[in-house]
């Protein structure tokens, strides 16, 4: 049985920071590409980071504040996020994809307010 398990959100201050992990069982970790997504009220899914075996890509908007990582031997993708601010305010999603499959975690809620 696939699963995503995504922790490491909560409410914090602009500024300071958070890790997020997302435990993954069911499927070969290692040969997958790897990553978050978040989605605001109101808004679409976007794109935070992918990681792959050769590189890692981060967007724009948290570029320099939001680094991806990943542990082939725990299983486990990682998003350290330092700087938040209010607008990275969402729910924070990890995926799993390959050239014929795609699994989703259920999310974990991230706030940031003063």
């Amino acid at each position: 049985q696939v699963q995503l398990v995504e922790s490491g959100g909560g409410l914090v201050q602009p500024g300071e920071s958070l890790r997020l992990s997302c435990a993954a069982s069911g499927f070969t970790f290692s040969s997958f590409t790897m990553s978050w997504y978040r989605q605001a009220p109101g808004k679409e899914r976007e794109l935070v980071a992918r990681i792959v075996s050769i590189g890692a890509y981060t967007a724009d908007s948290v570029r320099g504040r939001f680094a991806i990582s990943r542990d082939n031997g725990k299983n486990t993708v990682y998003l350290q996020m330092n700087n938040l601010k209010p607008e990275d305010t969402a729910v924070y999603y990890c995926k799993a994809r390959n050239a014929a499959l795609e699994y989703w975690g259920q999310g974990t809620q991230v706030t940031v307010s003063s």
